[in-house]
């Protein structure tokens, strides 16, 4: 996926960044995870963009902010735990998480581009058609991943349970037999990390169920409800403080925690001034997606200076356009519905 996108790109001024932002997006619908996006392609985009004349901690954290759309893009597993906890539809979450996940890489671009206007970075080749031909032949059957699965998901062909097992069998035929990426050892520490997750997500999962009833039985919810209207009745007001709030929880607690807790609890405020559960769903993940790049849990800022070997502080400067871009993405994403729902509404 990154030589087809640096194939296609790389020649470009701002090239390398535009290549590191598409490939997490495509690698973001096959994951499903932040810090696995940034991980993976961090790994091999840091050192490349380096060797260009990008400046290090400007190619982190270029990595740890496009590595974010690994759980807005679909399949998300933070919307998975979201759908399950409140009881709306998977299905509707991922096609409602298409259009932010793009907008979000966009804006991402447009910044990085913006950025290195003035710096003196190599360009790549011009691709000729055959180039574009051979990287596009070697990244084929990884560019095919996320069209099976969000293409059966959506065709009614199977659904995103049964997905997530068609994922996994054609993931591993590729790159245990095609690509040749994992060996036996590798096959078993899938097992193990896949199971220790499982344990972990299954038994927060049903904490927070259990949880959810107590809240609903105490209506705690509607005195939450009852305490902010009573602040203000305004719903950009309202909006404006829900997300400030979330993002300095971003701040300090993982996304899936901080989903099964929240959830229940800011649903029935949001729902009282007329936002979509979906639309809800979409804004909250993006709020603490964004916690993923700010400090003090900033869980993708730990994986790109790991990766880079930067410390986390030289990552601060450069980071700050990028979150300021991600907060433009997250503005439209809560006072314009048609970004979630639209694409939905085209598909009913």
């Amino acid at each position: 996926i990154v030589d087809f996108a640096d194939t296609l790109l790389g020649w470009i001024q701002g090239g390398l960044c535009i290549v590191t932002t598409i490939a997490c997006m495509f690698f973001a619908a096959i994951s499903g995870s932040a810090m696995a996006t940034t991980s993976a392609i961090g790994g091999f985009m840091i050192p490349e963009m380096e060797k260009r004349g990008y400046s290090r901690p400007f190619s982190a954290a270029l990595a740890a902010s496009a590595g974010t759309i690994g759980v807005i893009i679909p399949p998300s597993i933070p919307f998975v735990i979201y759908a399950v906890v409140v009881g709306e539809s998977i299905s509707d979450l991922f096609m409602a998480g298409i259009v932010p996940g793009i907008l979000m890489g966009v804006v991402l671009i447009i910044v990085s581009v913006f950025r290195t206007g003035g710096e003196n970075v190599s360009k790549g080749e011009r691709p000729t058609f055959k180039k574009v031909w051979v990287s596009f032949k070697g990244a084929f059957w990884a560019l095919l991943t996320p069209v099976i699965i969000l293409g059966g998901i959506y065709s009614g062909i199977f659904t995103p349970t049964e997905s997530a097992v068609v994922a996994v069998v054609y993931c591993f035929v590729v790159s245990v037999f095609i690509y040749r990426e994992i060996d036996l050892k590798g096959v078993y520490d899938s097992f193990y990390r896949s199971i220790s997750v499982n344990g972990m997500t299954t038994f927060m999962v049903g904490l927070s169920m259990a949880f959810a009833a107590y809240l609903t039985m105490e209506r705690i919810p509607h005195k939450i409800a009852a305490a902010m209207l009573s602040v203000t009745d305004n719903r950009i007001v309202l909006l404006l403080l829900i997300n400030v709030f979330l993002l300095f929880i971003g701040c300090l607690i993982d996304n899936i925690p901080a989903t099964i807790i929240l959830s229940p609890i800011l649903l029935p405020v949001v729902t009282q001034i007329g936002m979509s559960p979906i639309t809800f769903g979409v804004m909250l993940t993006m709020n603490l997606a964004i916690g993923f790049v700010t400090p003090p849990y900033g869980i993708n800022l730990f994986v790109a200076a790991g990766i880079s070997g930067e410390p986390m502080t030289r990552l601060i400067k450069p980071m700050l356009f990028f979150i300021g871009g991600l907060l433009i993405a997250l503005g439209l994403t809560t006072f314009c519905e048609p970004v979630t729902l639209g694409l939905l509404g085209l598909m009913k």
